[in-house]
């Protein structure tokens, strides 16, 4: 796996308990998921970072006995959609940004997810609005921040869609916000990657606005033509612009082997969704890192025809996993496919937990490990789905 460059001062927590507190907090009787293996032991925090480890229990005053649980690192979480849902939570009706990014973190905490990529588009739907919604939602975050009001830490992940005209002037404003920890270069046109099939592109949009044949027969000229005037080179011009300024880059949706050789000659590092496993494998084979979706494991299959992401497993070239549109996804995955695979638990904690981490350039969380963040969960496995108990992020509780 390719883990890309970043900057040193992409690497600065924000937000709630971003610089850990002063209080030692020991956590006993556990079952720990180190980066190697699992253990009944111990984890002590001081700082917000975690000081030691070790097997056995602790008895001290004050430690705070998991009685068995599961000790996990928070998970990290590079593409989901989930603000939009709560931006947008019906068609044509936009809910205030600050309630509408509390109710996300809450959710995202809740699913224990304790730093996530919030995936805004560019794009011209309604949705992922032009720029300057996207800017006006990227300065409503960071004012969370601000107030300390956020439960996970919120990077950014700007999903840029390639058709839309100056698009590489569009972004270059964002790539100035430190919180911008990756860029994905999207096309979502029919005919083109996850769209191939038409009629699963009229499927998806009949169900997302409600169009009319007559309005999609419209609609698949007008997106095809804007692709071909802009797509080629919005991709190159965008792809420049990220590798410049080490921000690390993803293709989307890629589908044949030759989709996966023109990301690796722009500096990709991460291959989003590929929706074949002949794309997988040619990512794997370049070095570059690929991304599943959750819900597929869960779900037992892509919901729209693609590769499903247990074909990806069997193969070797799966390393991280996202829960793409629904956020308890992302633990009950890893599950699924311990329970699956027989795969140790450690390693398949890594898909989303330091995986993920690695892939944007965080190098200061994702596991068990002294002088790593305190993000912790205590987790219960209760056999068909597991239990997020408590979320602890930079050594405090915040769920």
């Amino acid at each position: 796996m390719t883990v890309p460059k970043a900057p040193a001062n992409r690497n600065a927590p924000a937000g709630i308990a971003g610089r850990g507190g002063n209080d030692e907090l020991i956590l006993t009787n556990a079952r720990v998921v180190g980066p190697t293996g699992v253990w009944h032991g111990h984890v002590v925090v001081r700082e917000g970072t975690i000081a030691e480890f070790g097997e056995g229990d602790v008895r001290m005053p004050g430690a705070v006995d998991l009685e068995g649980d599961l000790l996990t690192p928070g998970l990290v979480e590079l593409h989901s959609d989930n603000l939009e849902h709560h931006v947008q939570p019906r068609p044509k009706v936009r809910w205030p940004f600050l309630p509408a990014i509390m109710a996300h973190d809450a959710q995202i905490c809740g699913a224990g997810i304790t730093t996530i990529l919030d995936a805004l588009r560019l794009d011209d739907d309604e949705v992922g609005g032009a720029a300057g919604h996207s800017a006006q939602l990227v300065d409503a975050i960071a004012e969370a921040g601000r107030r300390n009001i956020l439960r996970a830490e919120h990077l950014l992940h700007l999903r840029a869609e390639l058709p839309v005209p100056n698009l590489a002037e569009t972004v270059e404003p964002f790539t100035l916000n430190p919180s911008l920890r990756l860029v994905s270069l999207m096309d979502h046109s029919p005919g083109q990657r996850q769209f191939q099939d038409l009629d699963v592109w009229k499927t998806y949009y009949q169900g997302k606005h409600g169009y009319t044949e007559a309005q999609l027969a419209t609609l698949a000229v007008e997106l095809q033509e804007r692709a071909a005037r802009h797509g080629t080179h919005n991709r190159k011009a965008l792809a420049k612009l990220c590798v410049d300024r080490y921000i690390p880059l993803a293709s989307h949706d890629d589908t044949t082997e030759e989709h996966v050789a023109e990301a690796a000659e722009l500096g990709v590092s991460v291959c989003e969704f590929p929706t074949t496993l002949a794309a997988g494998k040619a990512a794997h084979r370049a070095g570059i890192a690929t991304v599943a979706g959750a819900p597929n494991v869960v779900r037992g299959g892509s919901h729209s025809g693609n590769v499903a992401a247990d074909e990806l497993v069997d193969a070797g070239v799966l390393d991280c996993l996202s829960s793409d549109y629904v956020p308890v996804s992302l633990l009950h995955s890893v599950f699924v496919l311990h329970r699956q695979t027989g795969r140790d638990l450690s390693d398949v904690f890594a898909l989303v937990t330091r995986n993920p981490a690695r892939m944007v350039g965080l190098t200061d969380r994702g596991e068990i490990a002294a002088g790593q963040r305190a993000d912790l969960l205590r987790v219960r496995d209760q056999g068909d789905a597991p239990v997020v108990c408590t979320v602890w992020r930079a050594g405090r509780r915040v769920a």
